[in-house]
């Protein structure tokens, strides 16, 4: 593995998940491979999850970790080829690239999407210009369009709870004051069709007309507008809310009756409850879910170390 930007980028989840839960039983056995390299985390956007627990992941694994928020603490970067810099930018993507790649033997980068521009967003210029100038392997700690470390995390979690060989895992949109990108249903509609590939799980994606994600992240997935009909039966029901592909970045309507409640979860097989985090109580998920022994929340927070350091892994033994 040289490259993890997305599920597309793993030969096998579910040989994933296996060795994501042999590191998390036995965290330090693989230190000799990080001994004297180094590990640049590059955030353009805030970060709490993904920020401790690639550091503690990197260290885990013999690592020297660097951070560096680009967005305060570094030059203003210009992505585009060909432009005269007599604006606002001061420094080239192709120069600060470069020299990362010259302090770091792996780099991870987080950029959210402006969501004006579909078009824009989903170039991933900067995920991209980063992999084709750093000379060095390039993880996503979230990019425009995805979170892959957020769903292999997700992935692990429902293995470690599930009661059924074969679950059945909803992916429910939820309601918010503001747009949000796609980047994170996208990384959990990929992850669980890898995985219903696989043979893990059953997988549904219910939401409102108009918040339907790009087709090249739900294929093979079963998507429904009634969401009671996919709570159905439900084993995990992961909450996320996400502002419209084909109207991009559009907030359509406050659908506030989706909001998830213990009282719409009767209509689950006793489903344990997502979401990645941070979560607005009682407007995306009902506060009687979050304190409930229902929610999975904080497992699949911790499970991120375990997912990051499975790919560093990876990455250092290629």
């Amino acid at each position: 593995m040289n490259v993890f930007r997305s599920v597309k980028d793993v030969d096998s989840v579910k040989d994933m998940v296996r060795q994501a839960l042999a590191i998390k039983a036995s965290p330090y056995d693989h230190q000799e491979l990080g001994t004297n390299k180094t590990l640049g985390l590059i955030f353009l956007n805030p970060s709490l999850r993904t920020r401790m627990s690639t550091q503690i992941a990197g260290r885990n694994l013999g690592m020297n970790v660097m951070v560096m928020d680009m967005d305060k603490e570094g030059w203003a970067l210009e992505t585009r080829e060909g432009v005269i810099m007599d604006g606002s930018t001061v420094e080239h993507i192709k120069e600060a690239a470069g020299v990362l790649g010259e302090y770091c033997d792996i780099i991870g980068i987080r950029s959210f999407p402006a969501l004006k521009d579909r078009e824009d967003d989903y170039r991933e210029d900067i995920f991209n210009n980063f992999i084709k100038y750093s000379g060095v392997p390039v993880v996503s700690l979230e990019s425009a369009t995805s979170h892959p470390l957020q769903s292999f995390a997700d992935l692990i979690t429902i293995e470690e709870h599930k009661k059924l060989a074969k679950p059945k895992v909803v992916l429910s949109w939820a309601p918010h004051v503001k747009a949000l990108p796609q980047a994170v249903p996208n990384a959990f509609a990929e992850w669980m069709c890898r995985a219903q590939q696989e043979g893990m799980l059953d997988f549904v994606i219910t939401h409102p007309e108009g918040f339907e994600l790009s087709n090249e992240y739900t294929t093979g997935a079963h998507s429904t507008y009634n969401q009671d009909e996919a709570l159905e039966g439900a084993d995990f029901v992961y909450v996320k809310n996400w502002s419209s592909y084909h109207d991009y970045g559009k907030v359509l309507y406050n659908a506030q009756d989706w909001m998830l409640n213990m009282d719409r979860l009767k209509l689950t097989r006793d489903a344990r409850v997502m979401h990645c985090l941070p979560v607005r109580r009682d407007l995306e998920l009902a506060s009687d879910i979050l304190d409930s022994n229902r929610s999975l929340v904080i497992a699949e927070a911790g499970n991120r170390v375990w997912a990051a350091q499975t790919v560093l892994k990876n990455i250092l033994s290629a």
